[in-house]
């Protein structure tokens, strides 16, 4: 985006608060509609091609920048392939693979405790320091995430019997922190247009060749046809483009702590969406559930600018949280 563009939008009233409200949306939509589409379009060739018609829209834009700096990027390689690997290739990746076998109420809700993830990584892998009250929200919305897992029936694990969903949910959770910890650690000095251009790149490679051993050996791949190229529009534009643009251009209008409570729209788009298109409903577990996630989102995230860092590294995900 160009700087008079740029200072066009950041003379509209409002548009950074329309933006952060249209992110959730779209990062809900992402759920809601893998969810729908993933009879159709197996879990693997949906996150490729979801990248690959991304790397498509932004490679114009974004290869000029990735030739001037190329330089950085050659002495950065590793931790650029390390950070894309976390991220586009595996975040989204694990995120459609779970759609298989839970709902997108439960994804959205697991999804929403990234922020919970990010502390608790930060703690244990930089050595940030964890006020009570950021300790007692992380505790709480573990709980939460324990109570949607279970479906509010404690034998559910106690027998081994949670959805193999939930788990490959929290496992994409999980890898995002990592993401966002590493990003921290391992910050690598590009504009955000080249460093977003080069991580779908690589995370687009790193999917490669399970999206080509599931397409020889397992899935055999999908028909293209309306009913599958709309959704993958949507995953590349709605929830990865635009997604990053307004989140970019709302953390920079009002801040990454302000920005971050937008987050927490996520789950109940989705909760919505799931229940107009998908006939999905909430069961009391959600409902408790949900409750301390965001309770424990509102006290693990009352810290100091310094670990809502990651919470404005969202903007990777494309999802890239969606």
């Amino acid at each position: 985006m160009s700087s008079e563009n740029a200072g066009v939008l950041s003379r509209i009233p409002g548009l950074a608060y329309i933006g952060l409200v249209l992110t959730p949306l779209f990062w809900a939509g992402n759920a809601v509609v893998a969810r729908g589409t993933v009879e159709n379009i197996p879990p693997l060739s949906m996150s490729f091609w979801r990248w690959v018609i991304a790397l498509a829209i932004l490679l114009p834009f974004g290869l000029p920048g990735i030739w001037r700096h190329r330089q950085v990027i050659r002495q950065r390689f590793g931790s650029m392939l390390a950070l894309a690997t976390f991220s586009v290739g595996a975040f989204n990746t694990l995120l459609y693979l779970a759609a298989t076998t839970t709902t997108a109420t439960n994804i959205a809700l697991i999804n929403a405790t990234i922020p919970i993830f990010v502390a608790l990584l930060a703690w244990i892998l930089l050595g940030d320091r964890t006020r009570p009250i950021q300790a007692l929200g992380i505790a709480l919305a573990i709980t939460g995430i324990v109570t949607v897992i279970a479906r509010g029936d404690l034998s559910v694990l106690t027998s081994l019997q949670a959805q193999p969903g939930d788990l490959i949910m929290v496992a994409a959770v999980f890898s995002w922190g990592l993401f966002s910890v590493l990003l921290r650690r391992q910050a690598v000095p590009l504009p955000a247009l080249t460093f977003l251009t080069t991580q779908i790149l690589l995370g687009t490679l790193v999917v490669l060749p399970f999206y080509l051993t599931d397409l020889v050996f397992f899935s055999g791949g999908f028909e293209l046809s309306k009913t599958t190229a709309m959704p993958l529009l949507y995953f590349a534009i709605f929830p990865g483009i635009l997604a990053y643009g307004f989140w970019n251009h709302g953390v920079h209008k009002i801040g990454p702590a302000r920005a971050a409570i937008f987050m927490y729209l996520t789950p109940v788009f989705a909760s919505i969406l799931a229940g107009i298109f998908l006939a999905e409903s909430l069961g009391l577990f959600h409902i408790i559930g949900a409750v301390l996630i965001l309770a424990g989102l509102v006290l693990a995230t009352q810290t100091r600018v310094r670990t809502n860092y990651p919470l404005s590294k969202q903007q990777a995900k494309g999802d890239t949280h969606g």
